[in-house]
């Protein structure tokens, strides 16, 4: 693991997983091993939401893809390219039609392999600042490269009634617990505030949404994503990719303690 800081803050990465984030003392980071959810952070690409009702098969424009759950980005391993004192970047590659195999195989999917029908690089950066922690992803591949992008950190909760604020809404853990696992969208916005014992804000440019999830009351995942999965049916995912144009797209997430 990986550990940087800057005066009153630090963050921990392994592997390209968030698996810290410490201001003051405090840890805004879901940890390994507490209940809720094996890990703290992941990426869901180039698709998002879940496929095994549309026998795990995705259109693309060149053909049908084969994606488990949430893609296959995080079926493949980080590479940590660039560190500083306060940045840190990682990367994977994949190339078109290339068999990875899942991890869900054979307990939770009867798909062994999954491909994509495209080739991608795909970057992920942590940069820490007065600011706070930023948290950027490069997407990079050919012109009209179909995918959807969500980002999925795991915050740890304190306190009995915690509450999403998205500004004029106050999501509170029971509503987003009723939900399961669809997940509680929270469309058409940038940035919210999880006001637990501190209020921690996450900025984002680009995915202009968010989706909440979370099966236990010591922790919750905000996720900033692309596309709500749930929007249609899982035969109809490619509904909402976006597409590359010339140049790589990148988005950003911005962890800010509020105060």
């Amino acid at each position: 693991m990986v550990t940087l800081s800057l005066g009153n803050q630090s963050f921990g990465v392994d592997a390209g997983e968030l698996v810290s984030y410490i201001v003051d003392g405090h840890q805004y980071i879901h940890q390994k091993g507490s209940a809720g959810w094996s890990h703290s952070d992941t990426e869901m690409f180039p698709i998002i939401g879940p496929t095994a009702e549309a026998k795990f098969q995705v259109e693309t424009p060149r053909d049908i893809a084969i994606q488990d759950q949430h893609g296959l980005l995080r079926e493949l391993n980080y590479e940590l390219v660039s560190q500083s004192k306060t940045k840190l970047i990682f990367r994977k590659n994949y190339k078109a039609r290339t068999p990875v195999v899942n991890s869900k195989y054979p307990e939770k999917s009867n798909k062994q392999y999954l491909f994509w029908t495209y080739d991608f690089q795909f970057e992920k950066q942590f940069s820490l600042s007065e600011k706070g922690l930023e948290i950027t992803f490069t997407v990079t591949g050919d012109r009209d490269t179909p995918f959807m992008l969500g980002y999925h950190p795991a915050f740890n909760l304190v306190t009995k009634n915690p509450v999403i604020i998205a500004e004029e809404k106050a999501i509170t853990l029971a509503q987003v617990l009723a939900v399961g696992s669809k997940a509680f969208s929270v469309l058409g916005y940038e940035e919210v505030i999880l006001k637990d014992k501190n209020e921690l804000k996450i900025s984002t440019s680009g995915f202009g949404n968010f989706m909440l999830w979370t099966e236990v009351s010591n922790m919750i995942c905000i996720e900033p994503i692309t596309f709500y999965p749930y929007a249609v049916e899982q035969n109809k995912l490619h509904e909402g990719f976006q597409y590359l144009k010339n140049d790589a797209k990148q988005f950003s997430v911005l962890l800010s303690v509020v105060g």
